[in-house]
């Protein structure tokens, strides 16, 4: 078993020497995506949810990942299907949605791995105090804690981020619509948008441009940026930009119309927000001096009512 090892181990050493003199040959995937996107259009076919991702190689190019990547994959598959139900389009579009640059596979091989760090953990505290059986137990459950862990993470940044869309959507559709009464098209308003804004909002809007630019037609990429976008009030301003673009309407208009519905939403969410506060903030005083006030006025009861001290 060791020469076996000290074989592999010369063997991945020596091929990662050949990769400094020859260089293993790019990938053109990422590269030829953006003007297929295109072709896959008129071909009736679907987009990619994710335009631009890498390889799906999570060790990279070169001879190590080439030879232990897809077996790694494979295996953090197998047990992701068991952890989750989601396939990989779904995942491609929560990960788009939260704005992690991950593909599905590193996502999971993450998540596996964190899972299978939680788990070797509390197996080896709990194993040393408590012994094996309990050890397999706690391991068990804190596999399954890392890896639900990976997943809320995920769900956390999708809010973080659909929250902050909402933030800046009342000022980015009101500049839109400054840009369109100014005389510009829907497109030249959102790519002067692009050009001088920054922010998860923005970002967005540039996916359809680069879109747009790879010869998907406006509707459909205004369309595909309101099915993918993680805050209900993004949809709805891409899809005012689909309808202009197909039958033609006073999108400027509309665009301050549903800023102003956007700034009364946030303003009543404050007062939601300010109302629960409040309320939190009477837990303390119930709760600490409010037993305190019942023992003085409880402590003459007996004396009035016995007589006695």
């Amino acid at each position: 078993m060791t020469a076996l090892l000290a074989a592999l181990c010369i063997g991945v050493c020596i091929a990662e020497a050949a990769t400094l003199v020859v260089r293993p040959t790019p990938r053109l995937s990422s590269r030829v995506r953006p003007y297929a996107l295109g072709a896959r259009i008129e071909l009736g076919r679907s987009a990619d949810l994710v335009p631009y991702a890498t390889a799906p190689n999570v060790l990279g190019d070169g001879i190590v990942g080439r030879l232990f990547g897809p077996p790694l994959v494979a295996i953090t598959r197998r047990f992701s299907r068991v952890i989750e139900r989601q396939g990989d389009d779904v995942l491609a579009l929560r990960l788009r949605q939260a704005g992690m640059e991950l593909t599905p596979e590193e996502y999971r091989v993450r998540q596996i791995g964190g899972a299978f760090v939680f788990g070797a953990a509390g197996f080896l505290v709990v194993s040393i105090f408590m012994g094996p059986l309990l050890g397999l137990a706690v391991g068990a459950v804190a596999f399954i804690g890392g890896a639900a862990k990976a997943r809320a993470r995920v769900d956390g940044a999708i809010a973080d981020r659909s929250e902050e869309i909402r933030l800046q959507l009342a000022t980015v559709d009101q500049l839109l619509a400054l840009h369109l009464r100014a005389g510009a098209g829907p497109v030249q308003a959102m790519q002067r948008i692009v050009d001088r804004g920054r922010g998860a909002f923005v970002d967005e809007c540039a996916d359809v441009l680069r879109a747009i630019r790879a010869g998907m037609p406006e509707p459909d990429a205004f369309r595909r940026a309101a099915q993918i976008t993680a805050e209900p009030a993004a949809a709805r301003t891409f899809a005012l930009f689909a309808a202009t673009a197909e039958r033609g309407a006073d999108l400027a208009g509309a665009l301050l119309d549903l800023s102003n519905d956007i700034r009364d939403a946030r303003r009543e969410d404050l007062r939601a927000t300010a109302t629960k506060r409040r309320a939190a903030m009477l837990i303390p005083t119930i709760a600490i001096l409010a037993p305190i006030m019942l023992l003085f006025i409880a402590a003459p009861i007996p004396k009035m009512v016995l007589g006695t001290n």
